[in-house]
């Protein structure tokens, strides 16, 4: 299901297999993978893999692509994604580094997550960031989300576990 929603610097479109390239700069990056649950990306090829793996028309995840309208260039990803054993929406993004700092991710996820109200409704939202990751910290603040608890998680690979906080914000 294509999905797109603009916001005043960026459209949020479904991204394709044929996204692949634009999505290895940020994929495998190890500043914008540091902290991420997700391996390094060793070249585009794992991207794409990755890419064909996903179910785009999954009914409970809401992830798109962060497309610059000043230049058209796909830059970020991220969304919601439906926990149903707590009623809540997890919040996930990621961003070219170059484009750190300018307050594009918390403009992208809160017109998401308004698209997802409307669509299914959210009674919360929660994300979870390593402790150190004070740039995570600050979005979920710019999102109106409050430190919830503390939590740990790792890598899916296996090769790291952080220390967490975990954010929350209720709407319902």
């Amino acid at each position: 299901m294509e999905r797109r929603i603009e916001t005043e610097r960026l459209i949020l479109r479904t991204v394709t297999v044929d996204d692949a390239e634009a999505i290895f700069k940020w994929a495998s990056d190890p500043d914008v993978n540091k902290y991420m649950i997700y391996p390094l990306h060793p070249n585009v090829e794992a991207t794409r893999e990755w890419l064909k793996s996903r179910d785009i028309d999954g009914t409970d995840e809401f992830d798109l692509g962060f497309v610059l309208k000043e230049t058209g260039e796909l830059i970020g990803q991220g969304g919601l994604f439906y926990h149903d054993d707590l009623d809540i929406w997890n919040i996930g993004y990621n961003l070219r580094k170059d484009y750190w700092g300018q307050g594009l991710v918390p403009e992208a996820i809160q017109a998401i997550i308004d698209y997802v109200d409307q669509e299914k409704g959210v009674r919360a939202i929660m994300g979870e960031f390593a402790k150190e990751n004070s740039k995570s910290r600050r979005v979920m603040e710019k999102l109106g989300m409050k430190y919830w608890k503390d939590g740990t998680y790792t890598k899916t690979d296996g090769s790291v576990t952080f220390e967490s906080c975990k954010y929350i914000r209720e709407y319902r």
